[in-house]
């Protein structure tokens, strides 16, 4: 099983860092300057330089790929044009090439051809499809929970009953729209362990959090618990974070959506306890690389 994001991740990510970064080196950048530029380390350089990345020949020899190159190569050298600009350009060129029949989809329809079997309704590679746009959740959640394995650390903040990074789609109603880690991420030795893959609707108390903040209008679509600290609350805050306490011992919805009709902007809920129950921090974002990254500043 392939999915369309993991043909972006592993071909075309590798190939246009691999373009972008000679394009840098030839324009007279230093292998640090390269690094800065595209948000990688001086060692990735170096490979991309001796040609120890694999590129894929038919990506590498699109003429819009390679116009795409040159234009950003130019203005990122000279400043004209800022990373945050050259990233936008790409993601309009990964979302052009992924359209139905472009090079992207012919990649992921080759490497999976059994998606013919579904016959010409069934659109994989159109970006509005519920199975691209579940698809993308997934994708976003991997990267968010490889982000948080490899944060040293991070078990430190993980509550004795689990922790758990879902995210959900854009008109999510139940927890069946909720994707989140099958028995939850736990510490085991020192190590934050994810047992299994993400899935929709496996994750039940994060995933209500999430689903009664979006009802009551937090413009969220992620969300992780950790565990409480007044400590972790006011260094949030003080990151630009909005807290809001709810009461969990009685109904989590109703609580947490009177949480945020008090808090409209809050992204961060807490709760401190009572009889059975474990205090618990709930940060919540667009999606779940941001979360991560947030986790990792508290580290």
């Amino acid at each position: 099983m392939q999915f369309a994001e993991e043909i972006v991740v592993d071909e075309f990510l590798p190939t246009i860092r691999s373009l972008l970064a000679g394009d840098l080196r030839d324009r007279g950048l230093t292998q640090s300057e390269v690094a800065d530029v595209l948000g990688i380390s001086q060692s990735a350089v170096s490979k991309y330089a001796h040609g120890d990345v694999t590129v894929n020949d038919r990506i590498a020899e699109d003429d819009r790929i390679r116009d795409l190159v040159d234009e950003l190569g130019s203005g990122l050298a000279t400043g004209d044009i800022s990373p945050v600009q050259a990233l936008i350009e790409i993601e309009v060129l990964i979302r052009e090439l992924e359209s139905g029949g472009d090079l992207l989809a012919q990649l992921h329809e080759e490497a999976v051809p059994e998606l013919a079997d579904h016959g010409s309704s069934f659109r994989v590679h159109d970006p509005e499809s519920d199975l691209r746009t579940s698809e993308r959740v997934l994708s976003s959640l991997r990267r968010g929970l490889g982000m948080l394995e490899t944060a040293s650390g991070f078990t430190g903040l993980i509550p004795a009953v689990g922790s758990n990074l879902v995210a959900c789609t854009p008109d999510a109603e139940t927890v069946d729209d909720v994707a989140g880690v099958p028995g939850r991420i736990f510490d085991v030795k020192g190590q934050a362990t994810v047992p299994a893959d993400p899935e929709f609707g496996v994750s039940e108390h994060v995933a209500r959090v999430l689903l009664a903040a979006r009802r009551h209008g937090a413009d969220v679509s992620a969300a992780i618990n950790i565990t409480y600290d007044s400590e972790l609350i006011d260094e949030l805050t003080e990151q630009g974070h909005v807290a809001a306490e709810f009461d969990e011992s009685g109904d989590v919805a109703s609580s947490v959506g009177a949480a945020i009709e008090d808090e409209p902007e809050a992204t961060v809920l807490y709760q401190t306890g009572g009889m059975g129950i474990e205090p618990l921090i709930y940060v919540l974002d667009t999606d779940a690389e941001s979360i991560a990254e947030t986790i990792r500043s508290l580290i």
